[in-house]
């Protein structure tokens, strides 16, 4: 599904507005009778309904709502922070249509003193205070009456988004507006999706108020929603002639001495995702400790130092399996750190010809080895799977303030694709596509989540999947099984074996779901 950023729903406003002659005063028009028809549906007429309105077109919507609703019987009245002579020609023509239909259109301080009267219990609140331009911080009384309402027991919509919330990034300026219900226009928004601005904008409803259909072509727009739709469109095909050559064969380089179960979780990850076959290469003493315990995996034993870490001496062996059978590279889970870790991954990134999956140790080792700022070879496709910790030592910054910018600027300096994970994880391309992943929960937040998915992205592009396509469709997938996994066991229980474990159900629901 597409989302917008505020740029593009501004230059889809103004070619409606522009070249098909549909004006702003209709527009604005609309969206209040969407915002009208869903307060109608959800919550009927018989509470009393409060707008606050600001002095953009937001409290434009929120004019033509109060009138409509006032016109269909409810109890309504509007608090108005602005002056009437900074409203735009639209809002003001609402303002006043509003007025003649004996609308009650307050200045914004009386609302303090009346919210003391309020029955809470019985109210609807209507937050049309700012919309997708927000771009300071909100203080002084608009920020004491959003922490009033969001302490009350009202029920609140927000038209377009939550008041406080950036739209492009989902960040909270200042304070932001609690919602039960938010209703957009045209498309989402990035900072719907986005914490905190995902926890903060409730159920979300987004509603047709005419923009030409062209105009929101998918082609043109660089940020999507990871769906059904969309990670169905790139599930591998399974023809029934194949043999397990036609599914690709992983080679995992991981585990070292005490982190054996990271490189296992990658390991049977890879295999329940489809791969024909995977290989997990790791340092002699953990390949002798899981000999026992691989069943469909097959194993690389390679030379280790003295603590159980596979050694720099180990990269000819690699590269020499990686030519002749593999189809992919994955580098990291539990692999350990050392000098001679530094320069093995180092050396394969220069040296492999097949595309790498870079995850936990690997991630490390290459933020230490100095190649990030020289660039990767640009012929050889690239993932790259850090969570913010690790972001921070990929881009030497102490802490990620701006998701969507830190994991574009990795992309960029790196030329890989990067998925970020964490709630809400994102993936970008050094194209600045960028995909937001919804599924998923808190239970999943427990050690081995991100060898699973390493394991899951690997074996799609053993698959033939491309990066991007093979990222998207893993984030998918890993977050529905750990979804159906916290329904099974809950979120409290649920450790990263499970995930694998409902990895067949989480391919089922995306298959077999009408």
């Amino acid at each position: 599904m597409i989302i917008a950023t505020t740029k593009e729903i501004e230059q889809i406003d103004k070619e409606t507005i522009n070249t098909y002659g549909l004006s702003g005063n209709i527009l604005m028009e609309r969206a209040g009778f969407a915002v009208t028809s869903r307060v109608m549906t959800l919550f009927g007429l018989d509470k009393k309904i409060i707008v606050l309105s600001g002095k953009g077109n937001n409290g434009g919507d929120g004019f033509v709502a109060a009138r409509e609703l006032k016109n269909k019987g409810a109890d309504v009245k509007v608090y108005f922070a602005g002056r009437v002579d900074e409203l735009s020609i639209d809002a003001l023509f609402h303002y006043n249509l509003a007025l003649s239909y004996k609308v009650d259109i307050m200045p914004f301080n009386n609302f303090f003193d009346d919210f003391k009267t309020f029955d809470l219990s019985n109210m609807i609140i209507i937050d049309a205070l700012f919309g997708t331009g927000l771009s300071r911080d909100i203080q002084g009384n608009l920020s004491n009456a959003i922490r009033l309402i969001n302490d009350s027991k009202a029920k609140v919509i927000s038209i377009d988004i939550p008041s406080g919330i950036c739209s492009d990034t989902g960040r909270i300026k200042g304070i932001a507006i609690k919602a039960d219900v938010t209703i957009t226009f045209g498309l989402a928004k990035i900072g719907h999706y986005i914490h905190p601005g995902r926890l903060y904008r409730g159920f979300l409803y987004i509603e047709d108020i005419g923009f030409p259909s062209v105009l929101l072509k998918v082609n043109d727009f660089k940020n999507h929603l990871i769906d059904r739709e969309l990670a169905l469109s790139f599930l591998p095909k399974r023809p029934v002639d194949s043999s397990k050559k036609d599914f690709g064969h992983v080679l995992l380089v991981a585990g070292s001495r005490g982190k054996t179960g990271a490189a296992m979780l990658s390991t049977k990850a890879c295999l329940r995702s489809g791969c024909g076959l995977v290989t997990l290469s790791s340092a002699s003493s953990v390949i002798e400790t899981l000999q026992t315990t691989v069943l469909e995996e097959m194993t690389l034993s390679l030379s280790e130092d003295n603590e159980g870490r596979i050694n720099y001496k180990a990269i000819e062996k690699i590269l020499d399996f990686a030519n002749k059978k593999a189809s992919v590279i994955a580098i990291g889970p539990g692999l350990g750190l050392s000098d001679e870790i530094v320069a093995l991954v180092r050396d394969l990134i220069i040296s492999s010809k097949l595309p790498l999956v870079i995850d936990a140790d690997g991630l490390n080792a290459l933020s230490l080895s100095g190649l990030l700022n020289c660039g990767f070879n640009p012929s050889i496709p690239i993932v790259l799977t850090p969570h913010e910790g690790e972001l921070c030592r990929l881009l030497s910054i102490e802490s990620v303030d701006n998701r969507i910018d830190s994991a574009k600027e990795l992309s960029r300096l790196s030329g890989a694709t990067t998925i970020l994970k964490g709630s809400s994880t994102l993936i970008t391309h050094p194209d600045d596509r960028m995909f937001i992943n919804v599924t998923g929960n808190s239970g999943m937040a427990t050690a081995g989540s991100g060898d699973v998915l390493t394991g899951i992205v690997a074996s799609f592009i053993a698959q033939g999947l491309s990066t991007i396509e093979a990222s998207v469709l893993a984030v998918y997938l890993h977050g529905v099984a750990g979804d159906i996994a916290s329904t099974k066991k809950g979120q409290h229980s649920l450790i990263s074996s499970d995930i694998i474990s409902f990895l067949p159900d989480a391919f089922k629901d995306l298959c077999q779901r009408d």
